[in-house]
């Protein structure tokens, strides 16, 4: 069972990582960055969190 979930937190992290990367190289995220000096919100938390998710489900997969 815990490694389903782990699988699901490995794909959701997938998921999370493509959409943190669409979003930083988005239109509104290269002029935020260019204002402000660093990337919009949205990208920074869709990255972390993908990060997360993969690293905990691949912990989750190798793990006895």
């Amino acid at each position: 069972m815990n490694k389903i979930i782990g699988l699901a937190l490995l794909v959701a992290g997938a998921i999370l990582l493509y959409f943190g990367y669409n979003e930083y190289h988005s239109t509104a995220s290269q002029v935020t960055e260019i204002v402000t000096g660093s990337p919009t919100n949205n990208a920074i938390w869709f990255l972390v969190g993908g990060a997360i998710a993969a690293i905990i489900g691949i912990g989750m997969v190798v793990k006895k």
